[in-house]
Order: structure tokens, then sequence, then C-alpha cells
């Protein structure tokens, strides 16, 4: 099974035996529960979904990739193209994740979009620091709360101060996140647009694996 250059980055949402949306995978883990029976796809179109075996999805693909080629990513295999299915349903697990976000760096460039919180602009991850609104000299914690994307020359303007002390306008005051940023930004992107139909009114969380 070869994945072309678009389905490589293709990430499928899993949801429990009750449609709960539990977590994200790979493409190759997708394929792998899907193949061996522990799950089936789910295709939503039309804001109507329609549940698939393996079997049914292979076939599916077949008419797909003649008629509407550009609107899937595909894994290439010996015999035929595969589309890459946007959310699968696992056949017997009925478990939720654990209603938490992961405090990390990556939750946090996602919940502030690469955004400088104090400046406004967009940079990638690599021109970013995180910054204590409150300085950790100050009492400051180390929170969901008080922490921030700031580019270098803003962090450095501030220094260790708080923006007021450092005459600056913080733009958006940090909360934690009811779910996961990252798949927020996902759902942004066209291709996983069905995904909103499983978890515009989820107030659990969905970690990335």
């Amino acid at each position: 099974m070869i994945a072309r250059a678009s389905a490589i980055t293709s990430s499928v949402l899993v949801l429990n035996r009750s449609y709960r949306p539990i977590r994200v995978v790979n493409v190759r883990r997708a394929f792998s529960l899907l193949f061996r029976e522990l799950a089936e796809v789910i295709h939503v179109e039309a804001g109507r979904y329609t549940s698939y075996d393996f079997s049914d999805w292979c076939e599916l693909s077949l008419l797909a990739a003649e008629f509407e080629p550009d609107a899937h990513d595909w894994i290439r295999t010996v015999r035929f193209d595969i589309a890459v299915p946007r959310i699968i349903r696992l056949a017997l697990y009925d478990r939720l994740p654990k209603q938490t976000v992961k405090f990390n760096r990556r939750n946090i460039y996602a919940r502030d979009g690469n955004h400088c919180q104090y400046c406004g602009k967009r940079f990638p991850t690599s021109e970013l620091s995180l910054d204590h609104v409150v300085p950790r000299s100050q009492g400051g914690a180390s929170a969901w709360e008080n922490i921030v994307c700031a580019c270098l020359q803003c962090n450095i303007k501030k220094g260790g101060r708080t923006p007021t002390q450092a005459g600056m306008h913080l733009i958006t005051p940090p909360t934690k996140p009811r779910r996961n940023p990252v798949l927020t930004v996902k759902m942004s992107e066209g291709r996983y647009s069905s995904w909103k139909a499983f978890l515009d009114n989820a107030y659990w969380s969905v970690e990335l694996k």
C-alpha cells in the first residue's frame, strides 16, 4: 500500500460505537482497523452519513476515482486506488476519552493560531516564543490562562514585565480551550469539513495520536 503525497499527512476522525468522537489517527492506523473489520467508514454527504465496511468502501472508491477523483486523498495498492476515509466508527468500543486538553506547546500555538498576541502578526513556529503574561518573577503561573504566543521582538520588548507595565496591549486574553485546538485548526481545512457534523456540539476533547 502506497500513500500519495497528499494522503501521507491525512488524518481520520475516529468515533466510538455510539458515534461519539474519541480521537484522530493517521491513515495507516485507520486502514488497519478497517481491514481487520474493527471499524467501518462513515461517509458524510449533504448532511447525511452512510456507513461502509472495508469491502464496500473499496468498491465505492472505484467509482469515486472515475467520477470525483479530486474529492479525496488516495492510497495506491497493487490493484487499484482506495479513497482515504475522513471518519471511521469503531465496532465495539463505547468509552469516551478523558475530558481534558493537554497543556503543551503544540496546543498553545494552535490555540493562538501562531499569532503573536501583542503585535497580532502571524509567524512560523520557529519564530515564536511562549510568554508568561504575568512573569514568573512576579508570581505568574505556567497555565493556560497565563501563557500566550509572542514573537521574539515583542517578547524582548516586554521583558520581565506585565503588558501594562510594558505599555503593551494583549490582543486576546488567554483561556483554556474547550477542545483540542489542533483539531479546531484541522476543521478549518475543507477536506475535514465532514468532521463538523460530529464535533460542533461536542463538549468532550479529542486527543491527536
